[in-house]
Formats: C-alpha cells, structure tokens, sequence
C-alpha cells in the first residue's frame, strides 16, 4: 500500500485525499441520519435524542463545509485559495464587527481595515513574502488603525473602540491567513503536496475539538473559568490536545515530519485552538451574544466565525512552529 501511494504523483495524492475525505463524510452522514430514524422509548429520550442529532447535525453540516472549502482552495491554485480565503476573512471580520461596540467615527477606520489591511495581507501570502507577510499586521497594521481612528477627533472610549477593531482584524484576517499560506509553504522534497499541510491541520484540529466536547460530557467537570464557560475544563482541554496530538502523529506520512515531529507540531496547534476557543467565548460574552452571527439577529451574519474561530487560533502556531523547525528562509519567494 505504502509502495503503491509513493508512485502517485502529488496531485494524484491529493486527489486521493479527497476521495478518501468526502467517503468517510458521506458514510458518517448515512449512519448518523439512519440512527437518527430510530424508535425511542419515553418523551425525554425523544427530546434527548433530537437534540444530539440538531447538535451532531450542526457540526457535520461544519464538516462538509470545510471540506468543500479545502476542496475547492486546492483545485482552484495559490491564487484562487488565497482569494478564497480572503473571502472568508472578510464575512469573518464583519460578523465580528457586527456584534462589538463601534461608533460612527469609526467608519474610516473599519474602511482601512476591510479595504487595505485584509487585501494586502492576503496579497502578500500569495506573493510569498512570507518575511512581511509575519509582521504586516501586527506592525504596521495596528499602527495605521489607531492613527486613522485619531483623525476622527473622537476620543471617546478610544482605547477600547481600537482595541476591539484590531482584535478582529487579528483574529479574522491575520489568524485566517496563516491557512492559505501552508499550501505555499516549500518544503525540501515536498514540493505541489502543500494541500496536505492544510489537511493535517484541519484534521487535528477537528480531533481534538471533538474530543474535548466528549470529555466535557463524560469527565466531572471543574471549570477554570466559570463566568465564561461553564464547559471549559482543564481535564477536557488536556484530552483534547492529546487527542489531537495522536491523530497527527498518526497522519505523519502525509506531511514532511517524523512521526516525532508531527507529534510535537500537533500537540502545540490543537492546545492553541483548545485555548482560542474560550478566548472566542469570553470575546461573545463580551459581546452579549450566544453565537456569532445569530441568525435572529438583524446583522445578516451566517455564524462562519464560529465554525472557523479555533482554526483561527491553531492555523499561525502551527504555520510558524513549521517554518521555525524547518527553518525555511524568512524572505523566500517562489
């Protein structure tokens, strides 16, 4: 089997991948859907059990919709999932906006950061200058936001209106952006397979999310931050990264790494997205919303942000801790 996946070429690979990907989605689906029909004994058990099939049906619904994404951010080239990606920042960044405090002099500020910083920076991850693309952002990005917001000559709750501006501009686009980025990442003797960089993370990502809800279930619970989840447990994160961790470790073959290595790169990426998690959470206490983009909501939003806040968190860690390891160059450009 190993002989036979060696003579596939790289697109033959990943095409692969996504035959193997959407098979297992498809089968989950079916199962899911035909335990769902099945008879129940008592009224509670029936309330039970279509409130594990709206949940479950929730997060598949998750899962096909990011696996169409990378589907499509691979089939349409660098330049088309950069454009892809930049899509979704920018629907990203407006729910976020929708939903924090923001006043009429702020136009301007929010223009710049829709209009100039989310296209340059997704400019720059296409172009590969992956030197600027770091610090962009966190530089000259959040040195611009303020100053256009002083313009405005509106120093009410200035810190705070800033502050939230630059927060979703570094979670939406800056985080996001890291994603597209792996599938230009150039690896010695891995050249065309970044699709599966992309997959891997998702993939970690995804197991250790599903597992830490698990043990939010099964384990007793003892929240670290109570008035802000009361679901976040210590006990539920740690089974969670090591969940996600085994999975990568499991997934080596298809990336550049040892199994060791792949170990290491997804036990810090799933902690990072466990830990972004409930920082997505106190930012929509804060918020006084239950989802982001609720769907009663006037916003018009679909609630994307809550479906991609944790890859948000893990797509950087894991993007850097890469290119650290490997120490591919600073300013390369292909």
């Amino acid at each position: 089997m190993a002989a036979w996946l060696k003579q596939l070429n790289s697109s033959e690979q990943v095409a692969l991948l996504f035959v193997v990907l959407f098979g297992l989605l498809l089968l989950l689906t079916v199962g899911l859907f035909l335990n769902s029909l099945r008879a129940r004994d008592g009224e509670d058990e029936q309330a039970a059990s279509r409130l594990s099939w709206q949940r479950v049906r929730r997060d598949l619904r998750a899962a096909w919709v990011g696996g169409c994404m990378f589907w499509v951010a691979w089939i349409s080239g660098p330049l088309g999932a950069t454009l892809l990606f930049a899509l979704f920042s920018f629907l990203a960044l407006r729910e976020f906006i929708t939903l924090v405090h923001t006043q009429r002099s702020d136009h301007r500020t929010l223009i710049v950061a829709f209009f100039v910083l989310l296209p340059v920076q997704y400019m720059i991850c296409g172009t590969r200058f992956f030197d600027l693309f770091t610090v962009f952002l966190p530089v000259y990005g959040f040195l611009v936001l303020p100053i256009v917001s002083a313009l405005a000559d509106d120093p009410q709750r200035f810190l705070e209106r800033n502050a939230k501006i630059q927060w979703g501009v570094m979670v939406c686009v800056y985080g996001l952006s890291h994603a597209p980025a792996l599938l230009l990442l150039e690896f010695p003797g891995y050249t065309g397979r970044g699709a599966f960089l992309l997959f891997f993370l998702v993939m970690v990502v995804a197991a250790a999310q599903i597992a830490q809800e698990i043990a939010r279930r099964l384990l007793r619970r003892r929240p670290v931050a109570r008035r802000i989840s009361r679901s976040f447990s210590m006990r539920a994160w740690w089974v969670g990264t090591l969940t996600g961790a085994a999975v990568g470790g499991l997934l080596f073959w298809i990336t550049p790494f040892k199994a060791g290595q792949a170990l290491a790169m997804a036990f810090v990426t799933a902690g990072a997205a466990g830990f972004g998690g409930l920082v997505m959470k106190a930012l929509k206490k804060d918020a006084g919303a239950r989802y982001w983009g609720n769907r009663s909501s006037i916003t018009g939003a679909v609630g994307l942000l809550d479906r991609i806040a944790v890859l948000c968190f893990a797509a950087p860690v894991f993007f850097h801790s890469a290119r650290w390891y490997f120490q591919l160059p600073l300013g390369y450009h292909g």
